[in-house]
This record gives structure tokens, C-alpha cells and sequence, in this order.
């Protein structure tokens, strides 16, 4: 009898060759550095600062588990084991893309995804978002929406 080993799906927010423009009702007119919230990071805080010190290093899906309360959940001393099955449980189901960052959505950042799915972020009033914006060979999508239209 052959035995089969059932793995649940991988959902993914990685996307390629994409520029994530800012959300139509964005009202940063600069490419803003989200603040803290009480004193701590917010999650917008956090993919801020993880992408801005290392563009095109990371991709969508180490961004957004790196961010959630599921990835800041393990501390330092947890072992690669413990950190591929949190992250494989957490994308077990769909997650919120980049596009539903606040970085697009309130901050006036846009999100390049390269051809290998590494990121980085540019600001709206930016000579390279404008170039982004132009280039053909890229997907172009909105960053979500705030509000209902």
C-alpha cells in the first residue's frame, strides 16, 4: 500500500514584475515615514523599515509574515523547524497582499516587485516611481482603496 502525504496548499502574496502604485485616495502627495503608534511600531512601521534599510532584498511573503503577529511572535532563539512551520501554517491560508499595506494606501509609497519577487519601495513624488509608473513591462496595479467609492 502506497502511503499519501496530504500538505495543505501554500498560499502566496509574492507577485513579479509589478509596481503597486498608491491608492487613488492616498492623501500623501510624499512618500511619508509611517510614525509610531503609543509609542510602538505599527505594522506600516515595520514593513517601512524593513524595506527601506534593504530594497530588493526581500520578497512580498518574508515581508508580510516578517511583519505579522505571527512572525513577531518568534524569538530569536527559535530554530529554523519552528520558524518554517510558523510561516508555512500562517500562508496555510490567503494573506493580505501589499496592496492592502498602509504603505500605498496612506503613506505614498509604491511597492516594485522585480522578476524574482524581491521588493522595494519608492516615493509617489520620486523620479523613479514616475519612471515605474511609465514602464510598460511592468503589471500596474492600485494599492486598496481606503475608503468604498
Amino acid at each position: 500500500m502506497i502511503e499519501v502525504q496530504m500538505t495543505k496548499p501554500m498560499h502566496t502574496t509574492n507577485c513579479f514584475n509589478t509596481f503597486i502604485r498608491v491608492a487613488e485616495d492616498c492623501p500623501a502627495r510624499t512618500g511619508e515615514e509611517p510614525p509610531l503608534r503609543a509609542g510602538k511600531p505599527t505594522v506600516a512601521c515595520l514593513q517601512y523599515g524593513m524595506i527601506a534599510k534593504a530594497p530588493y532584498k526581500y520578497t512580498s511573503d518574508d515581508v508580510i509574515f516578517a511583519t505579522s503577529a505571527a512572525g513577531r511572535a518568534l524569538d530569536l532563539k527559535a530554530t529554523k523547524t519552528e520558524k518554517h512551520a510558523a510561516r508555512e501554517a500562517f500562508f496555510s491560508r490567503g494573506q493580505a497582499c501589499m496592496r492592502a499595506s498602509s504603505l500605498g494606501k496612506r503613506f505614498g509609497w509604491g511597492v516594485h516587485a522585480d522578476s524574482e519577487g524581491r521588493i522595494a519601495i519608492y516615493a509617489v513624488d520620486s523620479k523613479r516611481y514616475q519612471a515605474l509608473v511609465r514602464d510598460s513591462m511592468l503589471t500596474q496595479v492600485r494599492a486598496m482603496r481606503s475608503k468604498r467609492a
